[in-house]
């Protein structure tokens, strides 16, 4: 009862802060707003007697369903939003499972949405929080890497925040940054969703700012197309320069959103024309922009899935942006992604437009390794459990480490990948045999390694390859808990506490928005969505005290 009472304290302060920042209730809003007093739902409606006909028409058209009051005089969109079954890993013994293995996950999607519930008076849904793209939306303080590798590997570890019995240990990458003025020529494909569902402000109008935001960015050697799909997919810009920002825009602006939604087609086309346009030795990208709620031809997530991995053969890479409420389909979206050798965002404000297609560019739309895997392999003389934070969806068998066949993550050019682990240590564990060939642990009478906590094993590709190549860091057990709790591992514990606290997680331990906000003032708030987040938490802790007064 007081996780709930937490959860509905935060939801209401964020609903006042929404108002202040947005203007919700003023006369222009076009959307329905909820609000909570006490326990009691209250929902207002926006007079918009404007939209009748055109709502009408996008129902009759195949767009989403719109359910009218008594006079006629209001709408309202009811919640249809869709999301994959999360469920948490908990301890695993080191004796039996000795291997940790997963693809990594440069996704971030779960904390702008989880972010745009919030500040919408939202409840959050405990399947949209998925924590690694919580911690991973952040940036971390890595250094770049140093040799052949295009990743640096970086771990720090410290007493557990919310856990007195666990150590916290943290794995970072740091992907090579890139200098945009000498990048590689960009072939992309802007599939835009331009259905009925998509008429609202936060999606086909956001889309196009956010479209032309990434374009006043490109040059020459630039090629831009332009797919729509509703009732049926449409060319509107094949193969045009990216220096032609005029046409570019207009073709963007021109657009209008009516119809049912036929997403397989579009996608159909808009390969077709990235492979007819295809840079050799280019960065050639479909950037599929839509709410996900794809109701004509293939649409589930199995039949959406096989249709994109038969794409991404051609050497056409997919990005995925999520836009909307109410009815996002954010578990095909992140399929999609995931399938297509991509990364998926969410775009709730030109601000994540900005950060996701302008800021950081290179890590969107530049792979710089792909089928990332990480296995690590603990050695039981100082560590007896282990949890995974987060990457639920990513967990791979440990026999699919090796196996070149098997998909896993790609990483973009200036991208951070941050996982934590929660350590149970011992001083001593017996130990036992298994079937793999195991580092420390006996099968064939040797001696296990005795000076090193772990070791991590990273698998990848290059860009244009098919073969993995393996590189091992070796974690040495005396000196690996700092004296003091690194800034790195500080903040990811910071952004997993408040996660775990969303999702009502029976691992959440101590966590409370007052350890969150002290956690925060040890670290470093070096950019704006740092210092969003902290407020986010002191928001949480202002409310949560208020209620207990």
């Amino acid at each position: 009862m007081k996780k709930q009472n937490q959860a509905l304290a935060l939801m209401t302060a964020c609903i006042l802060t929404a108002c202040a920042l947005t203007g919700c209730g003023s006369s222009d809003n076009r959307y329905y707003t909820s609000t909570q007093k006490g326990d009691t739902a209250q929902e207002n409606y926006i007079n918009a007697p404007e939209m009748q006909d055109n709502a009408a028409e996008m129902e009759a058209e195949g767009g989403r369903d719109l359910h009218y009051s008594a006079d006629m005089e209001w709408y309202e969109e009811p919640n249809a939003e869709e999301y994959n079954a999360v469920t948490e890993a908990g301890f695993k013994n080191v004796l039996q499972n000795p291997l940790s293995t997963f693809s990594i996950d440069v996704d971030t999607a779960s904390y702008s949405n989880i972010r745009r519930m919030l500040f919408n008076g939202e409840p959050v849904n405990p399947d949209a929080v998925r924590i690694e793209e919580m911690i991973n939306y952040f940036s971390y303080d890595y250094p770049e890497p140093a040799d052949d590798v295009p990743f640096s590997v970086n771990t720090e570890m410290y007493d557990c925040p919310w856990n007195e019995e666990t150590q916290l240990f943290l794995v970072g990458l740091q992907a090579e940054k890139i200098d945009l003025s000498e990048r590689k020529p960009m072939n992309l494909v802007f599939l835009i969703d331009v259905s009925g569902s998509m008429y609202s402000e936060d999606k086909l109008p956001l889309v196009q700012e956010a479209f032309a935001m990434l374009a006043e960015n490109l040059n020459e050697n630039d090629r831009i197309s332009i797919v729509t799909y509703a009732g049926a997919e449409q060319v509107v810009l094949a193969g045009e320069s990216g220096s032609n920002y005029p046409r570019i825009a207009e073709s963007l602006y021109n657009l209008t959103a009516g119809g049912a939604t036929a997403g397989a087609a579009g996608i159909v086309q808009a390969y077709e024309l990235a492979e007819e346009y295809f840079i050799e030795g280019g960065n050639n990208r479909v950037v599929l922009a839509t709410d996900g709620d794809l109701n004509v031809g293939l649409s589930t997530e199995e039949e959406l899935t096989a249709l994109i991995e038969e794409e991404r053969e051609t050497g056409v890479n997919l990005s995925v942006l999520g836009f909307g409420t109410g009815n996002l389909k954010d578990d095909r979206l992140e399929a999609l992604a995931d399938h297509g050798n991509g990364n998926y965002a969410y775009i709730d404000s030109l601000m994540e437009a900005r950060k996701v297609l302008v800021q950081e560019m290179g890590g969107t739309l530049y792979t710089v390794a792909k089928d990332v895997k990480i296995q690590t392999e603990f050695n039981p003389e100082f560590v007896e459990g282990y949890r995974l934070i987060g990457y639920e969806n990513r967990a791979l068998a440990n026999e699919d480490f090796a196996d070149d066949k098997v998909d896993a993550g790609e990483i973009g050019a200036g991208h951070s990948v941050t996982a934590l682990y929660e350590l149970v240590l011992t001083d001593k564990a017996a130990l036992a045999v298994n079937d793999m060939e195991l580092k420390y642990q006996e099968t064939d009478g040797t001696t296990p390694a005795e000076t090193e906590l772990m070791t991590i094993s990273l698998r990848y590709k290059e860009p244009e390859g098919t073969e993995s190549r393996l590189v091992e860091y070796p974690i040495p057990a005396e000196g690996s808990a700092g004296r003091e709790m690194p800034d790195n591992l500080a903040f990811a514990a910071a952004v997993a506490e408040f996660g775990m606290l969303l999702r009502n997680s029976e691992y959440a331990g101590s966590s409370s928005y007052a350890q969150i906000t002290e956690l925060l003032e040890q670290t470093d708030m070096h950019d704006e969505y740092r210092q969003e987040f902290a407020e986010l938490a002191r928001l949480a802790l202002d409310t949560e005290r208020a209620w207990y007064e």
